[in-house]
């Protein structure tokens, strides 16, 4: 049984997705812990309803990242998590060796396309608006010390039609990031994800 700890933000949408997965038996995976930025955010109050501990570790109480890291892995280290993931967490989460190769992140757009240090939430489907393109979607990736960045394990297209808003763009993307998201733990738990270089190589 995979053992998860999830770092968020916000409301916990991908996380109630994760509940909701795991409780179906569809995901091979418990979560261990929930790690907030930011105090009294709707996601830490989903993980307290469903049993699971929920720490609030507020970025703004810490003067630098350093700092701020500290007390993330201070947070995470009694519960042994096998695999991080990122959630809408919006700080720099530093590996330092112990969470190399297992922490993932799903940004809601192709990368390398819209994306790094600025491009989230809305901002992104702005800009993929405003550039023109035909396609969009989602990128599941194995995260690193740079926003964005990390070898990628799956990605999720949607079409971007002429009427779309930010908005409606937004709801398309979610709904394939609802699957792959998941779908990219399922092959961890598995064991059938290597890293190679820039590469993830998927054992089907």
């Amino acid at each position: 049984m995979l053992r998860i700890a999830m770092l968020l933000s916000g409301g916990g949408s991908t996380l109630q997705n994760f509940l909701d997965r795991i409780a179906a038996g569809a995901l091979p995976a418990r979560l261990e812990v929930v790690v907030s930025s930011r105090e009294g955010v709707l996601g830490l109050e989903r993980a307290r309803r469903a049993g699971i501990p929920a720490v609030a570790v507020p970025r703004k109480q810490h003067a630098d990242v350093g700092g701020f890291n500290d007390a993330l892995h201070a947070a995470l280290a009694p519960h042994r998590p096998d695999l991080i993931l990122l959630a809408g967490f919006l700080s720099p989460f530093q590996m330092r060796g112990t969470y190399a190769g297992r922490v993932m992140n799903v940004h809601p757009a192709l990368i390398p396309a819209f994306s790094g240090k600025g491009f989230y939430g809305h901002h992104v489907h702005e800009a993929v608006l405003a550039s023109g393109v035909r396609l969009s979607g989602c990128t599941v990736h194995f995260a690193d010390d740079e926003y964005d960045h990390g070898p990628i394990i799956l990605q999720r297209t949607v079409p971007v039609l002429d009427d779309d808003t930010p908005e409606t763009l937004a709801a398309r993307v979610q709904l394939v990031e609802r699957e792959a998201y998941p779908e990219a733990v399922r092959l961890f738990a598995e064991g059938r994800l290597r890293i190679d270089g820039r590469r993830v190589r998927i054992r089907w």
